[in-house]
């Protein structure tokens, strides 16, 4: 393998302060999945060997040079920053040693995330494949690790971007605009782990306040899983607060009498520890933890309805969240870097953050869940964007269209992408379902690849019943889910046609754009939806449109809302921050008490 000192980040028109942090021996050492953990783990990152080839050759005999893994390919700490085409394959390689002490259990070989179709050899022999570029996916190695020897890494990817219709995000070969520089190849921690050969493969953790208990369902992966017995202990600050047992396969709740409740105000988080039991031995166990806590609509006095945070009305308020880096792209360079736009929001005053047709790591829901941060999260777009003609019409006319059967304008005639689609999606929620944050999920973006979304919520609603829906945000909507979901930009905030059964949310708004010299991607473009020529002025809008627009809705059912955004990303200037996180654009000092001050007021607790 390549040493530490031959790699360098590839050049980049910008960078954060964390670029300077990352140790390329392992960048990203942290434990990558909080919600299931366990002492024996290996981390897989650092420099690996790659190749780019044509997309019909075989295995390479030969590599061409270092990339550290986990960037994608296309950033400049990748150490590479080259474009990956649809007619190319990118080749990974890299050798690892087993521990000896792993001896008798079983392998496994875990990847965050891929973008977007991966093979995986080890040590000459085909172990899998894998399409989709935003979830994680494991191989079990047992059968052909080698112990004491070195062991052949070897992984082919490849990613049409957006000369393909699977899910892709804002990812683009030419960006402008919206569309940002495409991610291809492992852009999250790729490691290995020692379980026993009968393990805990997943856990479905389910909180009800009502009755005061946490239900909990495992998957179990082996052979001999007879007689098996569940142990769950849920502890508060170290102190065992509750136990319970069930034999594998029945339910199995845990009491929880005096339920804290989380909260962005209040984000307890309780830990938990599961065992397998054989004849009172244990045979695998695992940590995690979870939240008491229930997401839920409901009707106010005036009979508007209101998103409801443990059976009490919460206004909701938050920017739109990209996840790009300058840097890392769709991967941040450090934990620090990760946690940091969390951070940014709650010191802004927000309680809310829409992760936007991205799925970050597992980490960062965790930070979330930490934090006190309710998370919308949005499955990334795939298919076809509605042209610039349908998008200026839906945002100045409100116009709207059906989707049971437009396949073609949305990109869905082909039956396997639409069934890719769907189990991704489900992928998804089962992947992110424990973590306490999320709220809501959104599988449509602005008409995006948007196929029978009324049927796409209800299908949503069986997988998750404990979380809502925003089943069209932005236009086109059928009337399905459980909000009216408009973005608004360039015209004033209003409410058209009121649904009384859904709550009306303002899904985007905004993009305030500013320019700040020496923080730019690229100083020759912009883009934004309404330009201000100083800092004195673009804070003076935001805070008008808050107090003279957003504020009155609010009295007429507004019942959350959502900042178009963070971070500057490339060529898009609407940021809260520019895009390398060094300048404050609408600095926190002088929003951070009105964005309370309309949470507490809208919230009833003032």
């Amino acid at each position: 393998m390549s040493t530490s000192h031959e790699w360098h980040p590839a050049p980049s028109p910008l960078k954060t302060r964390w670029a300077d942090r990352v140790d390329p021996a392992c960048p990203l050492p942290e434990y990558p999945r909080p919600q299931l953990t366990r002492p024996d783990w290996q981390n897989l990152n650092g420099l690996w060997e790659y190749t780019i080839q044509p997309a019909d050759s075989g295995i390479p005999g030969h590599f061409d040079g270092t990339i550290l893994v986990p960037f994608p390919l296309e950033s400049s700490l990748s150490g590479v920053a080259k474009p990956l085409h649809a007619d190319e394959i990118l080749w990974y390689f890299r050798t690892f040693s087993i521990p000896t002490e792993w001896q008798g259990q079983a392998i496994l070989l875990h990847f965050g995330a891929v973008d977007w179709q991966t093979n995986v050899w080890l040590n000459g022999t085909f172990i899998g494949s894998h399409s989709g570029g935003y979830l994680p996916f494991t191989f079990d190695l047992t059968q052909h690790v080698r112990f004491f020897n070195n062991n052949e890494l070897v992984i082919s990817v490849a990613d049409p971007s957006d000369s393909g219709m699977q899910a892709r995000g804002k990812q683009t070969l030419h960006p402008r605009g919206i569309w940002y520089t495409s991610v291809s190849g492992i852009w999250q921690t790729v490691w290995l782990e020692a379980v026993p050969p009968t393990n805990i493969r997943s856990l479905t953790l389910t909180p009800d306040l009502d009755t005061r208990q946490l239900h909990i369902s495992l998957h179990v992966q082996g052979q001999k899983q007879d007689d098996l017995l569940v142990e769950a202990v849920a502890y508060d600050q170290g102190m065992e607060i509750a136990r319970a047992y069930a034999s594998l396969g029945q339910p199995l709740a845990i009491p929880i009498m005096h339920p804290k409740p989380w909260s962005p105000g209040s984000p307890h988080l309780y830990d938990l520890t599961v065992k397998l039991l054989k004849d009172g031995k244990p045979v695998d166990e695992i940590c995690s933890y979870f939240a008491m806590r229930s997401y839920r609509l409901g009707l106010d006095s005036r009979g508007h309805t209101r998103f409801e945070l443990n059976h009490e009305p919460i206004f909701l308020y938050g920017p739109l969240d990209q996840g790009y880096f300058p840097d890392g792209l769709y991967t941040a360079p450090t934990d620090e870097a990760l946690r940091f736009d969390i951070e940014y929001t709650r010191k802004l005053g927000m309680n809310m953050i829409r992760k936007h047709v991205k799925v970050e790591p597992a980490r960062w829901y965790y930070h979330c869940d930490r934090l006190g941060m309710i998370v919308w999260q949005d499955m990334p777009n795939g298919g076809k964007p509605v042209g610039g003609f349908l998008s200026t019409l839906a945002i100045g006319t409100g116009y709207n269209e059906r989707d049971e059967k437009r396949w073609k304008r949305a990109g869905r005639i082909d039956p396997e992408n639409r069934t890719q689609f769907e189990a991704e999606l489900r992928a998804m929620i089962q992947h992110l379902y424990n973590f306490p944050c999320i709220a809501v999920w959104v599988p449509f973006n602005e008409g995006w690849g948007q196929y029978q979304s009324t049927r796409i919520a209800k299908l949503i609603k069986t997988w998750d019943p404990t979380r809502l829906v925003d089943a069209a945000s932005g236009w086109f909507d059928q009337g399905a889910g459980d909000f009216e979901s408009r973005h608004i930009y360039n015209i004033r905030l209003q409410r058209r046609k009121p649904h009384s059964r859904r709550a009306f949310v303002i899904s985007e708004f905004g993009g305030y754009s500013l320019k700040i010299p020496g923080h730019l991607w690229n100083p020759g473009k912009k883009f934004g939806y309404k330009f201000y020529p100083a800092e004195e002025s673009v804070v003076e809008a935001y805070i008008a449109i808050l107090r003279d627009e957003l504020k009155p809705l609010i009295r007429e059912g507004l019942a959350a809302a959502i900042y178009t955004q963070t971070t500057d990303v490339e060529i898009e200037i609407n940021g809260f921050l520019t895009y390398d996180r060094e300048v404050e654009k609408i600095p926190a000092s002088q929003v951070t008490l009105i964005h309370q001050d309309l949470i507490a007021n809208a919230s009833g607790k003032r």
